[in-house]
């Protein structure tokens, strides 16, 4: 018998998060579901992860309430970039795809149409997080690319 994840009542943050792997690693959603199966989720955390070819793979039921930054997860959903550690599996590192950099784009704007309170922030933006997740500036980011 499987347990019901709870459903979202609002979304007031879309959080950009990243696997904390090295580029050569190739991985999606089954992988990240088996990862944290094992820390004792119920299953993946986030609603949706973009894989190194720019692929959007769905996650968590968008209207679930999902497992990615805590004390916001019942209003937020979450986008893990796969990548963002250099080979040394330990150094944050901004080495995403250009295919992903569209699909974060293209997958922002489809989310901010829908969500157009939602303030978008990188999982290292929120209080008491103490991870250099997801290895880059969301905020610089948005500058330079601009989200409807």
């Amino acid at each position: 018998m499987s347990a019901a994840v709870a459903n979202r009542q609002a979304t007031t943050h879309i959080v950009i998060h990243c696997s904390a792997t090295p580029p050569k690693m190739n991985i999606g959603v089954k992988e990240i579901d088996r990862w944290h199966r094992l820390r004792g989720f119920f299953k993946i955390g986030y609603h949706f992860v973009i894989r190194r070819n720019g692929e959007i793979e769905p996650g968590r039921a968008e209207s679930e309430i999902g497992a990615h930054v805590a004390g916001h997860n019942a209003t937020s959903i979450g986008i893990c970039l796969v990548g963002g550690v250099a080979e040394d599996n330990k150094t944050a590192q901004d080495n995403f795809t250009d295919k992903q950099w569209v699909a974060l784009r293209r997958l922002l704007v489809d989310l901010r149409s829908r969500y157009p309170e939602a303030t978008v922030l990188g999982h290292r933006d929120f209080p008491n997080v103490r991870k250099d997740c997801p290895s880059f500036s969301v905020s610089e980011w948005l500058a330079r690319n601009p989200i409807p």
